[in-house]
């Protein structure tokens, strides 16, 4: 009867732990939401795995965070929705490009200030994008070049 017990409590104690860490991954995921800031849209030709909860940096600072990421069915340009600090305001010439943390990392919205005395304002559009580069791809086209394009500078002709 006591191993029973025993089990009972160390099966609670289990769940316990579980839901507290549970509790937390879910507060973490929603920290910087709703935080009262200004949303600004930026399309990109190439979203490259990018979704809502990426973070959004100005010189390596987080701003803020992507909101939504959806397609334009016109366009076929991915969507970004970000959510920016209301303290940060960027010139209407600035740049969005998505960008990684190293070779494995997670994509984010790096922007660039311009130098435009006007700002963007609240749900305006970043003109000036930049996509994600396909790292495996550009790879891919070094080593095996298609047909009829030049081969990269030191590479070796293909034999026949």
């Amino acid at each position: 009867m006591r191993e029973r017990w025993v089990e009972t409590v160390v099966g609670l104690a289990v769940l316990a732990i579980a839901a507290a860490f549970l509790v937390y991954a879910l507060g973490v995921r929603g920290a910087g939401r709703g935080s009262g800031g200004y949303v600004l849209i930026a399309r990109f030709d190439q979203a490259g795995g990018l979704a809502p909860g990426a973070s959004v940096r100005v010189a390596g600072v987080k701003v803020g965070a992507v909101s939504a990421v959806t397609l334009d069915p016109k366009t076929y340009l991915a969507v970004a929705r970000l959510e920016l600090d209301p303290s940060i305001r960027l010139p209407a010439d600035s740049t969005a490009k998505i960008g990684t943390d190293g070779l494995l990392g997670g994509p984010h919205v790096s922007i660039a200030p311009g130098g435009a005395p006007e700002d963007l304002k609240a749900n305006g559009e970043i003109e000036n994008t930049q996509g994600a580069v396909d790292l495996f791809g550009l790879i891919g086209q070094v080593i095996r070049p298609r047909p009829g394009e030049a081969a990269p500078a030191g590479a070796e002709a293909p034999g026949p």
